[in-house]
């Protein structure tokens, strides 16, 4: 890992930064009208580390490592697209005087490099080192990149505690401790929930072990809790929902006799529930992977949004009651 070096909340005061060279004016214009109405990160911060991250999953897994010790802002808000996502000078302007920016990494944020350009922070990249599922597509050529919705399995998001209590530790090593010892914790937490899913999972005929969803969004859940996938489009493209790739799932799933299937909370969900209707299986509801819902939603944390995905596919697959 690089070595971070001083945070900006120490280095600020010694090498303020000419914005103007940086941003241009319209960011510098951006930046002075939101001044005058609301506080800076840098202002709620403090004393504290000032960490910006990618989007709100990878933001509370960063809260969770630094509780008091750090400051975390999410450039892409609850609900937000983050593939697409075309950052602002806004936020560019809230980043300006980050400790540390974060993102998952494997292609999922494609606007990270030109977003981070304009700032003078040092980057942390989560799935640098990761044993990564490449995206199954049927018109693939050659090798097909990186699946990048790695921590949607428990065991990789154990993984991805331990980097950002490393990055925070360097940054400030007067609290290094406590961050080891928060990531311990957390990675814990999220080993005994992938145990809790594997062990329902275990009492399934090893036929009906297939997680049908609408998106290729699962591959490092199903891997790690020894499920098959079958889903209707690739990462990131619902617009190949197409009659053949619908009609081949049919096929699957009604083979397998699989008992629900599923979506994700940020696309239509329509194609798939006439794929369950024609494959006479349940549709077993919406699954939370790109962001967390709000405060007072039912997927608030990150670890909310594990337990509540892996109660929904157990409930379905064990043919639990379902919603909907």
């Amino acid at each position: 890992m690089q070595k971070f070096g001083m945070p900006n909340f120490c280095r600020r005061r010694f090498a303020p930064r000419v914005l103007g060279a940086v941003l241009g004016a319209t960011l510098l214009a951006t930046a002075t009208a939101c001044a005058t109405t609301a506080p800076s990160p840098r202002d709620i911060a403090g004393d504290r580390l000032l960490v910006v991250t990618t989007f709100t999953v990878v933001a509370d897994m960063v809260r969770q490592v630094g509780r008091e010790h750090v400051h975390v802002e999410s450039v892409t808000k609850v609900g937000a697209e983050i593939h697409g996502y075309e950052p602002t000078p806004g936020d560019v302007a809230r980043a300006i005087d980050a400790d540390l920016v974060v993102q998952n990494g494997l292609g999922l944020e494609v606007w990270f490099d030109d977003f981070t350009a304009r700032l003078d922070a040092p980057r942390l990249t989560l799935s640098d080192g990761i044993e990564t599922v490449p995206v199954t597509r049927a018109d693939t050529g050659g090798d097909p990149p990186p699946n990048p919705h790695a921590w949607m399995s428990p065991l990789v998001g154990a993984r991805y505690a331990e980097r950002i209590a490393t990055a925070l530790a360097e940054l400030d090593p007067e609290h290094g401790d406590d961050y080891r010892a928060n990531a311990r914790e957390y990675a814990d937490e999220l080993v005994e929930l992938h145990a809790t899913l594997t062990a329902a999972l275990g009492e399934l005929p090893v036929e009906a072990r297939v997680l049908a969803t609408c998106e290729g969004a699962f591959s490092y859940l199903a891997r790690d809790a020894g499920l098959d996938e079958i889903f209707l489009w690739p990462v990131n493209a619902e617009q190949q929902a197409t009659p053949r790739r619908m009609e081949s799932a049919i096929e699957a799933i009604r083979t397998r006799d699989v008992p629900a299937v599923f979506c994700e909370t940020t696309v239509s969900s329509g194609p798939q529930e006439q794929v369950a209707r024609e494959a006479g299986s349940a549709y077993g509801g919406e699954l939370y992977v790109d962001s967390l819902s709000a405060a007072d939603g039912p997927v608030p944390t990150y670890v909310d949004l594990l337990t509540y995905d892996v109660e929904l596919v157990v409930a379905g697959l064990t043919g639990e009651e379902v919603d909907g």
